[in-house]
């Protein structure tokens, strides 16, 4: 960090501490480790930004602490024969911030807007199978797919799928929304200043009665890791995620702190670039899975809050199948190369999706240990702005500058489909989707295509295991490690939690 923005962090932490001690009783102040890119869920691509917005807005379902999917603004669902047409009774008696009824047009004006290309929303993909919307009466939406889609009611769970006030997505226009949100959730949209917070205000006109149990969340982004393990020593938040593993044991001896390392479907890799040499012969990505030694990338970056990746899905995904993790054999990396045709190994590019200080590490680390096998990198960690426009936004993947990149997935429906598709299937490359590898399989894309329409799942659990056994031959991507998800949190602070995907729940969220 900079001196400017080492002060403008020290004056906003002032404020949140005291506020803290002004509320203590009231006022939630949440470090994250990176800026929001939007408070438009369905215009976002990142877990926190859509994690920050359920503090508004409200799905018609979603996942409780234990990522076990749950009606939220649903009441109960049904689906016809052939699985194309899905019927979705809605909770009475709700209203949105603005006073608007919640009720089936409002459902049908949420789902028109991502569902029409020309908004250009980020998530139109996860969605555009939705022929059209249909507002039975005021408390029943009918869906109807072009093609059976069976993930449909977990692609409704996803948190992006939630619902905007009708009203407010008419005052405000389909890009004015992202600076005026306006859902059901239990506490109201403030302010956002992008570096420093995002702040929401309990609404008083919630439908749970009783909830929320406290006054307000100040979000706060704290890029550099030490800064945030330092600001709950200090008492100036009340929660703090992701914690740097190397301050566990610090953070451990705080009596009124406790720290959690929870299992989760995060995984974190490399993507190769398959269109561009050398990373179209897949020898030369074998190599790099046997250069990088896991279990001490796990002990260096992680601190050993991680494990090796063991397939290419992690395992808490449904119909992930365990094949690794790839072996650590820097010899057979080498031997890979020449056999390749780089006997002295070459030079590329390695970015970061993240800039945080771990990813940070991985990316030193990875550095380090393919140059060993004679890969010379020069590595980037990107801000958000330059990994939109540098990696989502290339429109050809002939000229598209990405080469090697560090990023991560969690699956935030819970199943394989959204594992898989958006990220190894050839229909998904930017901008479209995040196929970063540029990897086109024929039998993978026919493999994910069908388990899509079928509702068998022997079959489907059959088709997604003939698609990972494919893709982990093929190493579109350098497997990495399954992360665990440290936090700690204030001894005062209840029911805020990170769920398996990286996200949060904090619907019981309560300072006592």
């Amino acid at each position: 960090m900079n001196r400017q923005q080492l002060t403008r962090l020290a004056a906003a932490l002032a404020i949140a501490g005291s506020a803290v001690a002004a509320h203590a009783a009231k006022d939630v102040v949440v470090a994250v480790q990176s800026t929001f890119t939007t408070t438009d869920p369905y215009d976002a691509n990142d877990t926190l930004s859509q994690a920050v917005a359920k503090s508004f807005y409200q799905g018609l379902f979603g996942f409780d602490k234990d990522m076990k999917m749950v009606p939220v603004l649903a009441e109960s669902y049904t689906a016809s024969k052939d699985g194309l047409v899905y019927t979705v009774k809605l909770k009475t008696g709700i209203k949105f911030h603005d006073g608007t009824p919640f009720n089936a047009e409002a459902v049908k004006a949420t789902f028109d807007r991502v569902t029409n290309p020309d908004n250009k929303l980020k998530r139109y993909n996860l969605y555009k199978n939705i022929a059209k919307t249909e507002a039975v009466d005021a408390t029943t939406v009918r869906f109807t797919l072009k093609e059976a889609f069976s993930p449909f009611i977990n692609s409704l769970a996803h948190p992006s799928a939630v619902i905007i006030s009708p009203a407010a997505l008419a005052k405000f226009g389909n890009k004015g929304i992202a600076q005026n949100p306006v859902g059901t959730g239990p506490f109201k949209f403030v302010e956002w200043k992008a570096t420093d917070y995002l702040k929401v205000e309990k609404f008083d006109g919630y439908w749970r009665k009783g909830y929320p149990k406290v006054d307000s969340i100040t979000w706060r982004p704290v890029v550099d890791n030490n800064t945030r393990a330092a600001v709950m020593q200090t008492n100036e938040a009340h929660f703090a995620f992701p914690v740097p593993p190397e301050s566990v044991a610090t953070l451990e001896k705080k009596p009124s702190l406790e720290v959690t390392a929870a299992p989760s479907i995060i995984h974190r890799y490399l993507s190769m670039n398959t269109q561009h040499k050398p990373f179209s012969d897949p020898k030369v990505r074998e190599a790099i899975n046997y250069a990088i030694n896991k279990d001490a990338l796990i002990k260096v970056a992680f601190s050993g809050y991680a494990i090796p990746a063991e397939g290419v899905l992690p395992q808490g995904v449904e119909y992930a199948a365990k094949l690794g993790p790839w072996p650590y054999n820097p010899a057979k990396a080498r031997e890979l190369l020449k056999e390749a045709g780089y006997p002295n190994g070459f030079e590329s590019t390695l970015w970061s999706a993240y800039n945080h200080t771990t990813a940070q590490k991985v990316i030193q680390f990875v550095q380090q240990q393919l140059g060993q096998v004679g890969i010379k990198l020069q590595v980037q960690a990107l801000e958000a702005g330059q990994r939109v426009e540098r990696v989502e936004s290339a429109q050809d993947p002939a000229t598209a500058p990405v080469r090697m990149y560090y990023v991560g997935w969690s699956s935030s429906t819970g199943e394989a489909d959204w594992a898989m598709r958006p990220l190894l299937a050839s229909e998904s490359f930017p901008p479209k989707l995040f196929n970063t590898a540029y990897y086109k399989n024929d039998a993978v894309d026919q493999a994910i295509g069908k388990a899509l329409v079928t509702t068998d799942k022997a079959e489907k659990a059959k088709l997604y295991t003939e698609a990972q056994k494919q893709i982990w031959k093929d190493a579109p991507w350098a497997f990495l490690v399954t992360e665990r998800l440290v936090s700690v949190r204030a001894r005062n602070l209840a029911g805020f939690y990170v769920i398996p995907d990286g996200s949060f729940n904090f619907d019981e969220v309560e300072l006592k």
